[in-house]
């Protein structure tokens, strides 16, 4: 997810990211594997998933973004990266296997970008707190309640694991609408 906007949350569960890890390719809507639903991430995954999440912090950090789903990067593992801290600060989260667990009722509209769909935003409706579960690389199972920014974010990328974009969440007309003008921008060169 990209977003500028500033967010008040720290959380647990952090991997750093290694400086000098090797940056990712991110997918570029509309390429179909933005479009399927991610497995879930085994105990064999772990050394593999160890290795690639520095690089997807680098990835998230350079583009710059605050959240990367491995599906972006064209893994399909239920895996992201998610860092919603204050400019100049760094508290990144590593979510595998995450689900929305509970939800509020009432909702929320946020602004909300894409490293996927580079450049393009829209303003999306979801729940304004949720609880996720998820484990972290050493296999914790952690519960964490959201709400702003952070809430958002996790079910962006959540969104991701299953083969959703923002933009599913549009009515036809608006996303219709931002799709042409990333086709547009690619073709000019400015996506």
């Amino acid at each position: 997810m990209s977003d500028a906007s500033p967010a008040p949350e720290a959380h647990a569960g952090a991997a750093a990211e290694t400086p000098a890890a090797e940056l990712l390719d991110i997918l570029v809507a509309p390429h179909p594997v933005l479009k399927q639903k991610a497995r879930v991430v085994r105990p064999e995954d772990a050394q593999a998933l160890r290795a690639l999440l520095p690089r997807m912090f680098a990835t998230m950090y350079h583009a710059p973004g605050i959240g990367l789903a491995a599906p972006q990067i064209g893994i399909g593992l239920r895996a992201a990266v998610v860092d919603v801290a204050d400019e100049g600060e760094r508290h990144p989260l590593v979510l595998i296997n995450p689900e929305v667990i509970e939800h509020s009722d009432s909702l929320a509209a946020r602004e909300e970008g894409c490293l996927s769909l580079p450049n393009q935003y829209a303003e999306v409706v979801r729940p304004e707190k949720v609880r996720v579960r998820f484990q972290d690389i050493e296999g914790r199972t952690t519960e964490l309640e959201a709400d702003g920014l952070l809430a958002t974010c996790l079910q962006h990328e959540i969104d991701h694991l299953d083969g959703i974009l923002f933009v599913d969440h549009l009515s036809t007309l608006k996303r219709n609408m931002v799709m042409r003008r990333l086709a547009k921008d690619r073709k000019t060169g400015r996506g």
